[in-house]
């Protein structure tokens, strides 16, 4: 069988046809590799370079991986954090012909690490208590697109830092199925799942010294659970209000938003004694900052960053002379919010000396 490649972009086949696929993966020699720190797997995994492009190369059998990639592609579609899927490369055989496993490549995640990798220095319990923020807003944005992860675990995820808190993402989805929408019981499984990883992981963690010794691995590993039901209950209950009370479904919308999530579409039925207003959100989707943040002023950033820049870019519109919102005459926000970019947001950042701060801080 001749060698295949099977590429979101018709641009890659041509670069990765430059890496050593007559040869398995954990023999490549290092001038293809780069040294980034890799999580735990039961694959064989490498981060390797193609042109300009760092990219993550997982051999597995051909099956799992033509399944991993459409799900990773499908998953991209529905805007859910999780790596980029480049390729699988199919029909591999060593120089004496023998056939080697495909391959999934992906896009390297710039600025993130797994977790073990974090652990490398003993985090502070605060910091852990983010980590699992950051895995409940993951775990729930992928449950609200009907997405059963199957084995949601630290070391199936990615870590990138979000000014003062963590994004997270998904980085293996060989276990995972794409519904129209989840039952409590898919939800409560990978739910239960979620829990005994992560306890095991930290478990392992404590037996190698690396964990904090005030952290209780079967309590964190309890805490993904109560994190996730909190932030599943505010983003899909029903509330019933008075009826005439309709700042109070402004005020749910709001405390939506400040979640980092838009109501896209919404029910509300009036009771037929005209005495209570029944409100449900009907699509919620996340990334209320970003996407607000990326119209004002076409900068693209995590949720967390967003959020940041959002309150520095009103408290300078509220120093102009010609911000006053509601009248007419007044300049139109993106107008301030472009002069704010160019006035304070890159002055700022150019004065950032080289190397100090990244991306994501």
């Amino acid at each position: 069988m001749a060698l295949q490649i099977s590429a979101t972009n018709p641009e890659h086949p041509a670069l990765l046809l430059e890496l050593p696929w007559d040869t398995p993966l954990e023999e490549w020699p290092e001038k293809y590799l780069v040294p980034l720190p890799r999580g735990i797997s039961r694959h064989v995994v490498r981060y390797a370079r193609a042109d300009d492009e760092v990219i993550a190369v997982k051999e597995l059998a051909e099956r799992p991986a033509l399944r991993e990639y459409e799900l990773l592609r499908d998953l991209d579609r529905l805007s859910i954090p999780a790596v980029d899927p480049l390729a699988v490369v199919t029909g591999r055989t060593d120089r004496a012909g023998a056939p080697l496993e495909p391959v999934l490549i992906t896009r390297h995640l710039g600025g993130s690490l797994p977790y073990r990798s974090m652990f490398e220095t003993t985090l502070r319990p605060a910091t852990m208590h983010r980590l699992m923020d950051a895995l409940a807003v993951l775990l729930v944005r992928l449950h609200l697109a009907g997405f059963a992860w199957g084995d949601c675990s630290l070391s199936n995820t990615l870590f990138r830092r979000d000014a003062g808190a963590y994004a997270a993402y998904l980085v293996d989805a060989e276990t995972g199925e794409l519904h129209p929408r989840l039952s409590t019981g898919q939800r409560e499984y990978d739910l239960d799942l979620a829990r005994v990883n992560i306890s095991g992981e930290l478990l392992d963690l404590e037996a190698s010294g690396a964990l904090h010794p005030s952290v209780d691995p079967v309590e964190f590993g309890t805490e993904i659970c109560a994190r996730y039901r909190g932030l599943w209950e505010e983003l899909t209950r029903t509330s019933v209000y008075p009826a005439g009370k309709y700042h109070y479904i402004e005020r749910r919308i709001r405390r939506l938003n400040d979640l980092g999530f838009d109501v896209a579409e919404m029910q509300i039925e009036h009771a037929s004694n005209g005495s209570t207003v029944t409100f449900v959100p009907k699509v919620v989707d996340a990334g209320h900052h970003q996407r607000q943040l990326l119209r004002l002023t076409g900068l693209d950033t995590e949720e967390n960053q967003a959020r940041r820049l959002l309150n520095d870019l009103e408290s300078w519109m509220a120093t102009q002379d010609d911000y006053a919102p509601g009248d007419p005459l007044a300049a139109r926000p993106e107008v301030l919010a472009h002069r704010w970019v160019r006035e304070v947001f890159r002055p700022t950042v150019r004065a950032v000396p080289r190397g100090r701060g990244g991306p994501q801080d």
